[in-house]
């Protein structure tokens, strides 16, 4: 469970931008934390990045995973980094997969993005990350 010391539950959104339509790799991480105990919200496929992003402000999440097959990573993960600081939702924690090339992510790392994980990231990495992000930020 990832609750410990009565901390809440960790709250994460993922979601899946743009005009992509393959959600299996979303769907799986979705699961993968649910079933590490936080509560996941999963926003479906075709969402604009101002829709996951009020989803985030609404469910009051600690973290926006975002999925990114369709090559507008930058676009896409930039924008929602922009709407979460002009909400002064800075706290909000983004990390992201899909086909990323190597030279883009540290690139959107340098944006504000914490983590991306690209094909062939095991499930318990992701876990890891964002239980061992949350502790460090305190959330």
């Amino acid at each position: 469970m990832a609750m410990t010391g009565g901390q809440r539950p960790i709250r994460v959104v993922v979601g899946k931008p743009g005009l992509d339509g393959h959600d299996r790799g979303a769907k799986v991480v979705a699961r993968a934390l649910r079933d590490a105990g936080m509560e996941v919200i999963y926003t479906g496929l075709h969402q604009r990045p101002e829709q996951i992003v009020a989803t985030a402000l609404q469910e009051d999440a600690d973290f926006v995973g975002l999925s990114v097959l369709s090559g507008a990573h930058m676009t896409l993960f930039g924008r929602v980094l922009e709407l979460l600081r002009d909400a002064g939702a800075e706290d909000v924690v983004v990390f992201g997969g899909g086909i990323i090339p190597e030279a883009d992510v540290s690139r959107l790392k340098e944006m504000g993005v914490g983590e991306i994980f690209t094909p062939g990231a095991g499930m318990a990495q992701i876990v890891d990350w964002v239980r061992n992000r949350r502790e460090r930020l305190a959330i």
